[in-house]
C-alpha cells in the first residue's frame, strides 16, 4: 500500500510539473485571467482520464498470453519512463512572454488533454500494467496508486496557478529546475525496475 502511495505522488508530481500543453494552458489563464481560470483547467484530467484508464485496463486484460505481452508492455513502458525522465532533466525555465496560447475554458482544457497521447501511454504503458500488478497483493492498492496521482497532477497544476496568478518568477527560477532534476533521477530509476520486470515476464513466458 504504501509503496503504491509513494509511486502514485512521484509519477503524479512529475506529471503536474512537466511542461506540456496543459501546463502551458494553466499558466496562460492564470496570467491572462486569475488563478480560478488556471485551476479550472488543471481540473481537466478528472474528466478525460477516466475512460482511458478503464479503456486501458480493460485491453490488458483481454490479451491472450498475457505475461509475454505484459512483458512487452513493461518494456515498452521502461522506455516510456526513460523519455519522461530525459524530458525532465532537459526542463527549461518557462519563459511566459512567449506563451501564445489564447484564453481558454475548462471545455478547451478537456479537449487539449483528450488530444495530447502523453495519458494514453502513460496508461498503456506503464499505470494500467501496475494497477493489475497491485491489485493482486492488495485490492485497495490501485485506489492509493490512482488517488495519490491525482492529488499530485492537480494539486501541483493548481499551485503553479496559484504561483503564475502571483509571480512570474518561479517557473524561471534555479528552485523549479532543482525539482524537475531530482523528479527525472526517480523516474530514471522506476524505468531500471520496469525493464527488469519485462525481463521477468519474458522468461516466464518462453
Amino acid at each position: 500500500m504504501i509503496s503504491s502511495l509513494m509511486t502514485g505522488l512521484v509519477f503524479g508530481l512529475s506529471s503536474g510539473l512537466a511542461p506540456g500543453p496543459l501546463l502551458v494552458l494553466v499558466i496562460t489563464q492564470s496570467l491572462k485571467h486569475n488563478a480560478g481560470e488556471g485551476i479550472k483547467v488543471a481540473a481537466a484530467p478528472l474528466i478525460t482520464d477516466v475512460p482511458i484508464i478503464l479503456v486501458s485496463l480493460f485491453a490488458l486484460t483481454q490479451l491472450d498470453s498475457f505475461h509475454r505481452a505484459l512483458g512487452f508492455i513493461s518494456f515498452a513502458g521502461g522506455i516510456y519512463v526513460l523519455y519522461l525522465s530525459y524530458e525532465c532533466f532537459r526542463t527549461k525555465p518557462v519563459t511566459l512572454e512567449e506563451l501564445k496560447t489564447e484564453p481558454q475554458s475548462l471545455r478547451k482544457g478537456v479537449v487539449i488533454n483528450f488530444l495530447n497521447p502523453h495519458p494514453y501511454l502513460f496508461w498503456l504503458t506503464f499505470g494500467g500494467p501496475f494497477i493489475l500488478k497491485i491489485q493482486e497483493g492488495n485490492p485497495l492498492a490501485p485506489f492509493a496508486f490512482i488517488s495519490s496521482f491525482y492529488l499530485l497532477l492537480i494539486g501541483s497544476k493548481v499551485f503553479l496557478a496559484l504561483i503564475a496568478g502571483r509571480s512570474r518568477t518561479f517557473l524561471r527560477s534555479k528552485g523549479y529546475l532543482f525539482v524537475m532534476r531530482g523528479l527525472a533521477l526517480i523516474l530514471a530509476l522506476f524505468a531500471f525496475f520496469l525493464l527488469k520486470d519485462a525481463l521477468r515476464f519474458l522468461v516466464v513466458s518462453v
